[in-house]
């Protein structure tokens, strides 16, 4: 891998700059408009070594690989990696230290580092997955730039260079072989993940005729919140349609989040999954682990993470065999990454007729594509199995201006299967020229299913209401964006919700 300025001898302006800090080894990160190029540029500045510290450090690359005879490759299970990795970081340090005697401890902390990099990880590319404003990085073979998407800038060529087509094989056979997956000229398409989640899209030449291709969605590391999707910063959704789904939530109604690619659904359901009552039992079912619950959640919760076949074809383990499994635990809330086929929506909406509080999320840009998918082959759910789903979200990603926003929220209205259509009832809409939400009509189907269900009068629904919604405010101007600060937020709303209405009224912080 290489550093090269593609663009030299342009007009370079810059406009941002910041600093990422991987194990200790500290890299500038400088974005800057270039003179008739239609995207941003993203340099890398790494730290200036001496000649000769760069001499020691390749012997001693050699030499810690030969010390630790564990292949890092063969290390499948996330925690062991970890476990693997301390160790090489270990025995790092010690060689640092013997070979470095004068090194103060910051610069010994950055030697180490690079050198973990290098023979543990990916080299240079370990600083552009470390950086926290992308969401993207992708190999486009080694005539390119490595790309990257920004949340801030969008898509931005590099300064970052593959060196030959061998090195992006490499890469993605390295990948591959930590979760049990190979890439081969014979097996030329790959979909992985890295050890951290991050999913992993691999094609070798000649499938990609351009050359070898990586492409790396990244996870968020700090996992989104509530209290973020209200901020004014991202303004996904309003207080009001928070609290909305908070009660629905609370009472276990099922929802469905939709969306197109790269627009939010799974972060959305994710935070979502804060509002689950802690006395329950969980059950998650995904191809790659992207959920994550706070610790006041974990005690009852069992991650399932599906699995592809070996290359002999054996050992695969499906969606839908997770979700009958799931069905078997005794579980109070299935969560599902996605909803692809018609025996997965099946078995989901079965779970919902047989009690089962339910949440999924689907490629869909509207309510009505979600209805039509639904109802339409493949998928093909009949209408009667359709009402047991209360709320639609849908997620939409507004590309002109760099935005992801809670598009339209809707409930299903009951007797639909009766009239020979589903019937929908929009609730809040996303109104893009304004930039507000918009509520669209009164529910129906909620209030009177709460009615019916706990006995609560409208009054009582709309009282629980404007409380969820100063409890949600409450923690805004407290600055809750922590998932464990928001679950302990849940946890003494389910448990002292008229002690934690003083501390909203008092805007008083969370006591520890």
């Amino acid at each position: 891998m290489k550093l090269k300025d593609s663009f030299s001898g342009k007009a370079k302006k810059a406009i941002d700059s910041y600093t990422v800090t991987v194990d200790a080894v500290p890299v500038t990160i400088k974005i800057k408009d270039v003179s008739g190029e239609p995207t941003p540029w993203y340099e890398l500045v790494l730290p200036t070594l001496p000649p000769a510290s760069r001499i020691i450090l390749a012997a001693l690359k050699e030499e810690v690989a030969q010390r630790l005879p564990v292949d890092p490759e063969k290390i499948t299970d996330p925690e062991q990696a970890q476990l693997v990795r301390e160790q090489y970081l270990d025995r790092i340090r010690s060689a640092v230290a013997e070979h470095f005697v004068s090194l103060d401890p910051k610069t010994a902390a950055t030697f180490a580092g690079i050198l973990l990099h290098d023979v543990y990880g990916l080299g240079d590319l370990e600083f552009v997955l470390g950086d926290n404003f992308l969401e993207e990085v992708v190999i486009n073979g080694s005539k390119e730039p490595i790309s990257v998407y920004h949340k801030k800038h969008g898509w931005c060529q590099t300064n970052l260079f593959i060196e030959d087509e061998e090195e992006t094989k490499t890469f993605s056979a390295q990948i591959g072989r930590k979760i049990g997956r190979d890439i081969t000229v014979l097996n030329p398409i790959m979909d992985a993940h890295l050890l951290t989640g991050d999913r992993v899209a691999s094609t070798l030449f000649p499938v990609s005729t351009a050359g070898n291709t990586i492409t790396i969605r990244r996870f968020a590391r700090t996992p989104w919140t509530i209290t973020h999707f209200l901020n004014e910063e991202y303004h996904n959704l309003s207080i009001e349609m928070a609290a909305f789904i908070w009660l629905a939530m609370q009472y276990e109604l099922n929802v469905i989040v939709a969306g197109g690619t790269a627009s939010g659904k799974t972060s959305v359901l994710n935070t979502l999954c804060s509002f689950i009552p802690p006395k329950q039992r969980i059950i998650s079912v995904e191809d790659t682990r992207e959920i994550v619950l706070p610790e006041t959640l974990r005690w009852n919760w069992v991650p399932m993470s599906s699995r592809n076949p070996n290359p002999e074809g054996q050992g695969e383990v499906k969606m839908l065999d997770l979700i009958v499994a799931a069905l078997r635990m005794r579980p109070d809330r299935i969560v599902v990454g996605e909803i692809r086929r018609s025996a997965q929506a099946e078995a989901l909406f079965e779970a919902m007729h047989t009690g089962h509080s339910v949440y999924a999320t689907m490629h869909a840009d509207t309510v009505q594509q979600v209805k039509r998918r639904l109802v339409e082959p493949p998928i093909a759910v009949p209408l009667a199995e359709l009402e047991a789903l209360h709320l639609i979200i849908v997620q939409f990603r507004d590309r002109r201006h760099g935005r992801r926003r809670l598009l339209e929220l809707a409930e299903i209205l009951q007797g639909s299967s009766a009239k020979g259509d589903l019937e929908l009832n929009y609730l809040y809409r996303w109104k893009a020229r304004s930039d507000t939400f918009e509520k669209v009509n009164e529910s129906i189907r909620i209030f009177e299913e709460l009615n019916l269900h706990t006995g609560m009068t409208l009054q009582e629904i709309k009282q629980d209401l404007r409380d969820k919604e100063r409890v949600l405010q409450w923690m805004l101007s407290q600055k809750m964006y922590d998932i464990e600060v928001v679950g302990r937020v849940m946890k003494m709303y389910y448990k002292e919700k008229e002690a934690l209405l003083q501390l909203v009224k008092g805007n008083k912080p969370l006591p520890r």
